[in-house]
């Protein structure tokens, strides 16, 4: 028997062996295919294990259990040739016989790989289909080769990439509107290339994407409307031809660089209000109109570039300046009257360029007043003819309006519809103005689900009383899971065979039935991958009952493997989770929220956020649950009641969730919290931290890793709300807490094997 396991010992160790030669032997081949770059010359006389190689500057491999998980390399080849038509050139290129199709070939052997970088090694073809066979990839830059005709389509099944940088080569066709399958990208990058068409729609659905560089290519037509990219910091279109008029901007935006293209029309008023953008340049563009006073004054521009237009117009003579702006350049447009004092160039602190136009001043070269004359009453004019347009439009669509409204009443005269009871109402309910709190919530909620309505999100589906009877079996005992805050729930089952979870509601409010359906259409519509999916509702016999209250069972994804708190509790030892999968649940909670705060108008506030209510999936990942409740119940209208204004509460609750989401990361770090230990004591006690921070987390955590999150959940429990971060902050941190845990496991993974 002891030979037996000697045997398996030594089959082990040589499979390990093979294992390690089998990737060295790959990056072997792959440094033939790149024709022996210098760069890899140090595999020549290597004899050690080249996952233990340290990193330079143009050359980086990394391993995890064996197998390459990075391959960085920048040659110094660089991709400057004006005239290359897809054939190899000496001393620019890689040889004649180099095949791209080869190089992928071997490539997609390194399956555990997530980090590609070849820059500036003379790679010259088309970029075969079979690159998204590279299914783990994560980050891939092909910078600075010779690569040309289409992107490939099949690049959008590589689902993990969140960096696809393609910069400088010689792509030549249209780019692929697939891309939107990329649902974790975040930066795309195609500059200096030859593409033509169009911008693609379906990029402005990548919700991820913080930067998208499309400059210096042959790209026309209509750039879109990219408000739906939330959290796009980055937009660089620079040198196109795109001819249409500037679409509306995210509001989060930091650098808008869209000179040189064909831009026509006004400058949008609501760029006006992008209170994050830095630099904005919209020079050489065919742009008319005043520009807005508000682009002078945004409260972090540091550089606004609006030469080389068709400007018209004067500036006010009071227009303010940012305190950070530091360059502005109007010049060569056809802007008329006095120059702003807080742009006549007596500062040293901001350099002002505005010759070329026909201001009144003694500064830089003006024209005379005539040049800049046709352009202002041909403005003048525009503006006339509109206004007569929009008066003569409207006096028909009137006259319209009312012979369709005589007809109707005629029509309709006798009956006494739902809709007459609600209007009553609302002259019942607000005399003054005619218009009830419920219709001014139903025209906010109508407004937004209309809105996510047109993204293709599937309609929130109605399920009929018989079918959750039948999925619970008449609400048995058995199939009941519990009863909180939000209503009793159910576990069903579908006749498809889907499991689903069934909140049963009673609401004393007296909603109107379309009232209560919109508010249930616009929390179904809330799709992100961190939220329990509300697949649709039932509203029992479609009316209140007896005592006024309305019935409501809401359907929802069922989620298998219990709560977070359940998985922090040592009475599941073996569940108990290591703080790396501790901080993976909270990043992904905190973007859930995240999503909750911004990526839906109105905003979703007051989400009951705590440990009970983040489930887990089979795979742990993190399914936030009970958000947007208030929604459909009361604590809204209370906030009304006590005189609040949206806003007001809209803050309140903001805080409270990240006030609540504290005590997530505090019970993260100490455990279930036990009732009745206040917050003060715990706080207190984390300086000790040894004897109240969680054994598990202790002995699985960096001491760096800690102090991070230890110093974030004391600025989220604050008392003082204004002293509390934001969500954003807060994300930040946890991901820098997992980024510093991730690299201290792997030197104490190395520290262990050697």
């Amino acid at each position: 028997m002891g030979y037996f396991y000697l045997f398996l010992l030594v089959l082990f160790s040589w499979s390990c062996h093979g294992l390690q030669t089998y990737q060295t032997q790959l990056l072997l081949q792959i440094r033939k295919h790149l024709e022996y770059p210098s760069q890899l010359q140090i595999l020549d006389n290597y004899n050690g294990d080249l996952c233990n190689l340290s990193a330079m500057s143009n050359l980086t491999i990394s391993c995890q259990d064996n197998f390459v998980t990075e391959f960085k390399i920048r040659g110094n080849k660089v991709a400057n040739v004006s005239d290359f038509n897809g054939y190899a050139i000496p001393g620019k290129t890689l040889s004649k016989t180099f095949s791209i199709d080869s190089l992928v070939t071997t490539l997609t052997r390194l399956t555990s790989l997530k980090v590609l970088s070849l820059v500036s090694l003379g790679i010259w073809g088309p970029l075969p289909d079979k690159i998204h066979r590279l299914y783990s990839l994560e980050f891939l830059d092909l910078s600075s080769n010779f690569m040309f005709g289409s992107i490939p389509s099949q690049i959008s099944r590589m689902v993990k990439l969140q960096t696809l940088t393609l910069d400088g080569n010689y792509f030549n066709d249209t780019i692929p509107n697939t891309l939107d399958s990329l649902s974790n990208l975040s930066v795309l990058s195609f500059r200096g290339n030859r593409l033509k068409g169009q911008f693609p729609s379906s990029i402005c659905r990548i919700s991820s994407l913080t930067d998208v560089a499309m400059c210096h290519n042959k790209l026309s037509g209509k750039l879109p409307d990219l408000s739906s990219l939330t959290r796009l910091r980055v937009l660089d279109v620079r040198e196109n031809r795109l001819d249409s008029e500037l679409p509306v901007m995210p509001q989060g935006l930091v650098t808008a660089l869209l000179a040189k293209n064909l831009f026509s029309g006004e400058i949008p008023a609501q760029f006006g209000v992008l209170s994050h953008l830095q630099h904005l340049d919209l020079s050489f563009n065919q742009l008319s109109g005043t520009p807005p006073s508000a682009l002078f004054d945004l409260p972090s521009i540091s550089y606004l570039n609006l030469a080389s237009n068709v400007l018209s117009g004067s500036l006010p003579e009071h227009l303010t300046c940012g305190s950070k702006l530091g360059f502005v350049d109007i010049s060569n447009n056809k802007l008329v009257g006095d120059l702003p004092s807080c742009l006549d160039n007596k500062s040293d602190k901001r350099v002002v360029k505005y010759g070329g136009n026909c201001l009144s001043t003694d500064g830089q070269q003006q024209h005379q007043g005539l040049y800049c004359k046709e352009a202002n009453t041909r403005r003048s004019g525009r503006k006339t003819a509109v206004l007569v347009a929009i008066i003569v439009v409207s006096v028909l669509l009137l006259m319209l309006l009312a012979f369709g409204i005589l007809i109707l009443f005629q029509r309709c005269r006798p009956r006494r519809t739902f809709e007459t009871h609600i209007r009553q109402k609302v002259v019942q309910d607000n005399p003054t103005t005619g218009v009830s709190s419920e219709v001014l919530a139903n025209a906010r909620f109508i407004s937004e689900v209309a809105k996510l309505g047109t993204q293709g999100t599937p309609i929130c589906r109605l399920f009929s009383m018989e079918e959750l009877e039948e999925a619970t079996n008449n609400f048995d005992s058995s199939m009941f899971m519990g009863e909180g805050f939000t209503g009793k729930l159910y576990k069903g089952r579908l006749e498809s065979g889907t499991y689903v979870v069934i909140r049963s509601l009673t609401l004393q409010k007296k909603y109107s039935i379309q009232n209560l359906k919109v508010r249930l259409d616009f929390l179904s519509k809330l799709h992100h991958p961190h939220l329990v999916g509300l697949l649709g509702h039932c509203i029992a016999g479609g009316v209140q009952d007896d005592s006024g209250a309305s019935k409501v069972f809401l359907v929802y994804d069922y989620v298998p493997n219990g709560n977070y708190r359940m998985h922090l509790s040592e009475t599941c030892p073996e569940k108990v989770l290591k703080w790396s999968d501790r901080l993976a649940i909270l990043i992904d909670v905190a973007k859930a929220v995240h999503f909750l705060h911004t990526g839906v108008i109105p905003g979703v506030y007051n989400n009951r956020l705590k440990t009970d209510n983040i489930l887990l999936d089979e795979h742990r990942l993190a399914k936030l649950s009970d958000y947007g409740m208030f929604i459909i119940m009361e604590e809204n209208e209370k906030l009304e009641a006590k005189g609040e204004s949206l806003k007001s509460s809209q803050r309140k609750t903001l805080e409270d969730d990240i006030y609540n989401f504290g005590f997530i990361l505090l019970e993260s770090l100490v455990g279930p919290i036990v009732s009745g230990k206040g917050e003060t004591f715990l706080l207190n006690e984390m300086d000790g931290r040894k004897r109240i921070v969680d054994p598990t987390v202790l002995t699985t955590c960096s001491q760096e890793s800690l102090s991070i999150v230890v110093s974030i959940t004391g600025k989220c429990i604050c008392p003082e709300p204004s002293s509390r971060p934001s969500l954003e902050d807060v994300l930040w941190n946890l991901q820098y807490a997992a980024q510093v845990q991730a690299a201290a496991d792997a030197d104490q993974k190395s520290d262990s094997t050697s």
